[in-house]
């Protein structure tokens, strides 16, 4: 006889007792609840981030839960975005436990901050290359009356 605390489930052919007294179900999402996402990255390999739900996207054929997440890695952080709908093979969603929190919120924005400022470096190189470009290679080209470059003397 079976205990009324306890239920028998079983996922992807593993069958495990679940003690229902202590057993959280979530039946419904809303905008801003804190989720945890597993995607498939290549290789087949699964990776689990934190993220947030943003939307829900009521399309007619295939409802979208729209969730927002962070993908840190080992210098960096991004905020990428999920699609969650009935064709989604590569992500599961669930809910976010406390301690699935990996870095605190300075942690995360100072690596926001060292990937903004490798960007702006990025940028300063570039104009520079421009400048140098201009100025070395800038009378061999041809302009038109709008003053646009139209082909090479």
């Amino acid at each position: 006889m079976q205990n009324e605390n306890f239920k028998i489930v079983e996922i992807n052919g593993v069958k495990m007792q679940v003690d229902l007294r202590s057993a959280k179900v979530i039946d419904e999402y809303k905008v801003g609840d804190n989720v945890k996402v597993l995607i498939e990255s290549y290789g087949g390999d699964f990776k689990a981030y934190v993220g947030t739900i943003i939307g829900f996207d009521n399309f007619e054929k295939s409802p979208t839960i729209v969730i927002a997440y962070l993908k840190s890695e080992y210098s960096s952080a991004s905020i990428e975005f999920l699609y969650y709908n009935q064709h989604t093979k590569n992500a599961e969603v669930t809910a976010l436990n406390e301690w699935d929190l990996p870095l605190t919120k300075s942690e995360v924005l100072d690596q926001f901050h060292r990937e903004q400022s490798r960007k702006e470096q990025e940028l300063k190189e570039l104009q520079n290359k421009e400048r140098i470009f201009e100025k070395l290679f800038g009378k061999y080209f041809e302009k038109d009356e709008l003053g646009r470059t139209t082909k090479v003397i």
